[in-house]
């Protein structure tokens, strides 16, 4: 007999508490990194880059994320202010992707985030032009030294190019493996008549 789909694991309702509980158990059984997530933007053209990053913050106003804005990324992001998000927990066999534009965060909050990296990852983040060519790896080291040697054992003023993107979702999609490819889908869209409410619909797999 031909094998019939599960019954949906994936119920309406709240897509950021819905997201909360499958991060939570993504931060208990992934081995590595449970908050990286696949960032896409795009130039002004439509011309796209996909790279890995960390979550470090989220809640229903959004998904929080810190860089140098003279990167790649963030330079897409200014010119073009919205990405795409994908978090896949292999351990778990789930996925969620997240759309939306993106804003700044506050300079109090990239200051208070910058400031509770460690000491190490600070002196990275003023040694680094990221994404800019590097002619030896030996150049950045000497950089990191010398930005050693600049702050003693001081504190380390965040770099003004260094701060923090959140993504404000208008759409969210979870996907649960099932057996034999009958996936489980459901995408969440930011209903237009009441910003605070969502609709969402199941999609085939």
């Amino acid at each position: 007999m031909p094998a019939q789909p599960a019954a949906p694991t994936i119920p309406h309702g709240d897509p950021f508490a819905l997201f909360d509980a499958w991060y939570r158990e993504a931060r208990e059984t992934e081995p590595n990194d449970s908050n990286a997530m696949a960032l896409a933007t795009a130039t002004p053209a439509g011309v796209p880059s996909v790279r890995m990053v960390l979550l470090k913050g989220h809640g229903p106003d959004g998904f929080v994320f810190y860089t140098n804005s003279h990167s790649r990324k963030g330079a897409e992001l200014l010119a073009n202010p919205n990405a795409a998000l994908l978090f896949h927990w292999k351990s778990l066999r789930r996925q969620i992707r997240i759309e939306g534009p993106v804003e700044r965060v506050s300079e109090e909050q990239a200051d208070a985030y910058f400031a509770s990296r460690s000491r190490d990852s600070q002196l990275g983040a003023v040694a680094s032009d990221q994404s800019a060519p590097l002619d030896c790896r030996e150049t950045f080291l000497a950089r990191y030294a010398a930005a050693q040697a600049r702050f003693g054992d001081g504190p380390i003023a965040r770099p003004p190019h260094w701060f923090g993107f959140r993504l404000v979702p208008c759409a969210l999609e979870f996907w649960q493996d099932q057996p034999h490819r009958l996936h489980d889908r459901r995408r969440f869209a930011r209903d237009a008549a009441d910003a605070a409410g969502w609709s969402s619909t199941l999609l085939f797999p």
